[in-house]
């Protein structure tokens, strides 16, 4: 807990430097919101790595989900067996399902520290630059609920929603159906929060948004595993003759020998005997 805590008074630190950064009295010079923007873009830059991890691991997912689904049918009245026969799958075939939770973990620690940072730093941001200049429709420090700030919690529910949709393509539709209609139930409480807490979430899921475009232009969908039965053996290439052409099949040669005209057969006739 203590180490929990000494962690986020350190990231506070480091959000509150890189805030003065890019703040209109630091070197960048961007209005607050704007720096805020800029913010979720650096710390999105920075976990690019996990998701990466991330997308591999959806397409693993993707890839082994019926096999998967015949592991839970067949030891559907037996939990414990079923979860050992799962993390043996995942060992055989490399998958970790919990790679696909990386970047939203990294990122909690960011979104309290930040809202640290706005809730305690007051003297930090002064009314003359903390709005959208060319707009001045949303003042960070302030709760979601002033001025513009509801237009701000639609576009948030909008962006969710579709984050949501792209970060559930390997779950079920109970789980997923849970997901798209979580933004919705936490409205209540994020109208509360700073509206630069909430912008900084907008910002994440817009770039979760189009991070799924592209690597669904980019990288191509995996192929689902050959399935083998039994009574199938795998078929073996067939073999080359010395002229480097594929060989006929034995069956196909010998209905080609029945197919063909026969040649007339030769009967060899007694010579009769002339009587003396």
């Amino acid at each position: 807990m203590i180490v929990g805590i000494a962690v986020l008074d350190q990231l506070e630190n480091i959000l509150r430097s890189v805030l003065k950064w890019l703040g209109p009295h630091g070197t960048i010079g961007l209005p607050w919101a704007w720096a805020i923007v800029a913010l979720t873009v650096i710390v999105r830059i920075a976990i690019v790595p996990l998701a990466v991890k991330q997308i591999h691991s959806m397409q693993n997912l993707q890839r082994f989900a019926p096999q998967m689904k015949e592991i839970q049918q067949k030891y559907k009245h037996d939990k414990q067996k079923q979860n050992e026969e799962l993390m043996r799958f995942y060992k055989e075939h490399k998958i970790n399902p919990a790679a696909s939770c990386l970047p939203l973990v990294a990122q909690l620690p960011v979104f309290f520290s930040l809202y640290f940072v706005l809730r305690h730093t007051g003297s930090l941001i002064d009314k003359a630059h903390d709005n959208i200049h060319w707009l001045g429709l949303v003042k960070i420090t302030e709760p979601a609920t002033a001025g513009w700030g509801p237009l701000l919690i639609v576009i948030y529910v909008a962006s969710q929603l579709s984050s949501s949709y792209f970060m559930s393509t390997t779950v079920d539709k109970t789980q997923r159906m849970l997901l798209m209609v979580l933004p919705v139930v936490f409205v209540p409480f994020i109208i509360r929060f700073p509206a630069g807490l909430v912008l900084y979430w907008v910002t994440t899921n817009l770039w979760t948004v189009g991070q799924g475009l592209i690597t669904r232009r980019l990288i191509p969908k995996p192929s689902a595993p050959p399935k083998r039965s039994s009574r199938t053996p795998p078929r073996e290439p067939p073999a080359k003759d010395d002229g480097d052409r594929p060989a006929k099949p034995a069956a196909a040669a010998q209905a080609q020998l029945a197919a063909a005209p026969s040649a007339p057969r030769r009967v060899k006739r007694k010579k009769k005997r002339s009587r003396r």
